[in-house]
């Protein structure tokens, strides 16, 4: 389906089987020798592992990059009947790092990725020996914009998102700084996971979880790691920022320095959602520089 690996994916993706039965796709590279420092990149609704190939490319000779595929996304399973809730998708991810033995990690967050990623975190705080944010939340907000409370509408919703593939179609065009765009080559595989109705299931479920009531699937395991980012005060983080992302925007911006005072921190008028299409190289670089400061890993 999607032609993979290819010239921009130059990657064979792993299977993990979860408890459930379900197989969870992610990428291994770089050095996997025992307790090597590790990359851990988490994406988010609706990118996929593809979003942070050049970061696989630049970093793999020099550390570990593990890159799952949540469930419903990317080259993972996409199960119809499914409980696609954010505690689920950190279940998961716990389930593989612990099969790989993952001890020394540097989380890459992004969109969705900021709770699943800080969700794990707060469960082994011991394992995470750095933190590189990148237009994400790990924290609550009432700010949904309403091109995406519409997609959150019931039968509508669904419909925007599945039947007319509405939100991938969107973020396509949306989620990249004004006067940038995607190539076509780019822009055909970030979507070529979700084709059909069938799947572009998480599509939908990732947009209806986004918790708005305290009584929201999401909403409590989210209060739980808001309430936890403290464990993480003295751990090196880095917040790399586009600031034209029409959804996490500069409030979100302006949290995290709240929560994180003293993390390093970038903000790219260029940039917008998609940071990792807008600005790569920048990034890479300010990465490159970033790492040495983060304990047990050598570059």
């Amino acid at each position: 389906m999607l032609g993979l690996p290819n010239e921009a994916y130059p990657f064979e993706a792993n299977k993990f089987k979860l408890a459930s039965g379900v197989e969870l796709a992610y990428l291994d590279e770089g050095d996997k020798k025992e307790d090597a420092p590790c990359m851990l990149m988490v994406h988010g609704n609706p990118t996929w592992s593809f979003y942070y190939r050049n970061l696989v490319r630049g970093f793999s000779e020099k550390m570990r990059c593990v890159v799952p595929d949540h469930i419903g996304c990317g080259q993972s399973d996409k199960p119809q009947d499914y409980n696609y809730t954010l505690k689920q998708h950190i279940d998961n991810l716990e389930a593989l790092i612990t099969s790989l033995d993952l001890n020394k990690i540097v989380l890459v967050l992004h969109d969705w990725g900021g709770a699943i990623g800080m969700g794990l975190a707060v469960r082994y705080p011991e394992k995470i020996k750095g933190l590189i944010i990148l237009n994400t939340a790990a924290f609550y907000s009432p700010r949904i914009p309403f091109r995406i409370q519409v997609c959150k509408w019931p039968v509508i919703g669904t419909f925007i998102n599945r039947g007319l593939n509405g939100f991938v179609l969107a973020a396509v065009t949306m989620a990249t700084a004004k006067g940038k765009s995607l190539s076509p080559e780019v822009a055909k595989t970030l979507i070529s996971p979700y084709d059909s109705w069938k799947n572009r299931i998480a599509i939908d479920s990732f947009v209806k979880d986004i918790p708005v009531k305290d009584e929201d699937a999401a909403y409590a395991p989210l209060q739980e790691i808001e309430n936890n980012l403290s464990l993480f005060k003295a751990t090196p983080k880095i917040i790399l920022w586009g600031a034209q992302d029409f959804c996490f925007n500069d409030s979100f911006y302006k949290k995290w320095l709240e929560v994180y005072p003293d993390a390093e921190s970038h903000y790219y008028e260029d940039g917008g959602h998609y940071i990792l299409e807008d600005c790569i190289e920048e990034i890479k670089m300010q990465i490159e520089k970033f790492l040495p400061k983060v304990q047990s890993v050598e570059l």
